[in-house]
C-alpha cells in the first residue's frame, strides 16, 4: 500500500478513542486506560491522482 514497509506498519494500528494511545490491530481493549470498544483503526488517505 506504501511506498515503504516501514510506513505500512506505521499505518496498520489501532487507536483508543479515549486516551489516544496506539495498539496492536486485534486489540479489543485499550492497553493504556483499559477501555473496552472504544479502539479504532487508523485513519489512512488513500492516493488519488491529481486533475491537470
Amino acid at each position: 500500500m506504501g511506498r515503504f514497509k516501514e510506513a505500512d506498519a506505521r499505518i496498520f494500528k489501532a487507536v483508543c478513542m479515549k486516551c489516544n494511545a496506539t495498539n496492536p490491530l486485534g486489540a479489543t481493549k485499550c492497553r493504556k486506560c483499559g477501555a473496552v470498544g472504544k479502539i479504532r483503526r487508523k485513519n489512512r488517505k488513500k492516493a488519488t491522482k491529481a486533475a491537470v
